[in-house]
């Protein structure tokens, strides 16, 4: 991991707007799960669709996993703390995605998936965040990355606080994945017992906080370890600044809007109710799986 010398200069650093807390719930075939960022933030929080963060050590919470199940119209960023998750879909692809790494999957036109625990006991942890894709874009052809730990850019400050850079770019360090359409900045962030970090960010972006150790302080709020703080969107606003008493651990997530319109149902994503009848229909009569071949 490289030390940089300085951070990038943030003048007018964003401010709390809201606090969320997650709500309890189980996907797939029974996954225990806490739903960050939930359907009635969409609009808000454009071009993210959905956070669900996952954490236990008690494999009856998470060892069923997410048997075979389709998407259409966005992109999947599974992001794991610690555990083993094998995936395998009908465009042909497999991976194991292991503790530190980041699984990166297109859905695009359409896929069927599946994400399966490679563990019987243990810790499994992480982070699951949905990206919108352009209407321009739904339709394309579905794509899939497996980043190793080893492989996603990192970098720490010389008052100690290290960030790993899984897309966008923050102080200088580019990450592991660009998009185009979305920028989408994501980093995980530790900060050390009084460690203070600061990072540019586009005004145009929304963004959003999700701590999960420890509490920081964003321009004299408190956020607690599972709570979410979604960040204003001052037109002057150039970055962010964090503050920490005690050691803390967060990721941090900003996006250009699509200013589209979304329409989900499920694990389809379109821009209306007719591409949504026509995701249903192509999964249901076996057409899903034919176009992701």
């Amino acid at each position: 991991m490289n030390t940089i010398t300085r951070l990038d200069a943030v003048n007018q650093p964003r401010t709390v707007e809201q606090l969320v807390a997650g709500v309890a719930t189980s996907d797939g075939a029974g996954v225990r799960l806490t739903r960050v960022l939930t359907q009635d933030l969409q609009q808000r929080l454009d071009p993210f669709l959905m956070l669900d963060v996952f954490s236990s050590d008690d494999p009856d919470d998470y060892i069923a996993g997410f048997p075979d199940h389709p998407h259409r119209g966005f992109e999947t960023v599974t992001y794991m703390l610690a555990g083993r998750m094998r995936h395998r879909d009908s465009a042909g692809h497999e991976g194991l995605l292991q503790s530190g790494g980041v699984q990166w999957m297109t859905a695009g036109r359409g896929v069927i998936h599946s994400e399966l625990p490679e563990q019987e006991s243990g810790v499994m942890e992480g982070f699951q965040l949905w990206l919108n894709l352009p209407a321009q874009h739904k339709m394309i052809t579905p794509w899939y990355r497996d980043i190793p730990a080893a492989k996603i850019p990192a970098y720490a400050t010389p008052e100690g606080v290290s960030v790993r850079v899984i897309a966008g770019s923050s102080n200088g360090v580019s990450g592991a994945v660009v998009r185009d359409a979305t920028e989408p900045v994501y980093l995980d962030i530790h900060l050390p017992t009084g460690g203070q970090f600061s990072t540019p960010l586009p005004a145009t972006h929304n963004a959003f906080v999700y701590v999960y150790r420890g509490k920081v302080q964003i321009g004299g709020r408190i956020i607690s370890a599972g709570r979410m703080a979604i960040l204003g969107n001052a037109p002057d606003a150039d970055g962010i600044r964090l503050d920490a008493a005690d050691p803390a651990r967060l990721i941090l997530v900003a996006g250009k809007p699509l200013r589209e319109p979304i329409v989900q149902y499920g694990p389809f994503v379109m821009n209306t109710k007719e591409e949504i009848y026509q995701a249903i229909s192509d999964f249901r009569e076996g057409h899903l799986a034919d176009a992701a071949a």
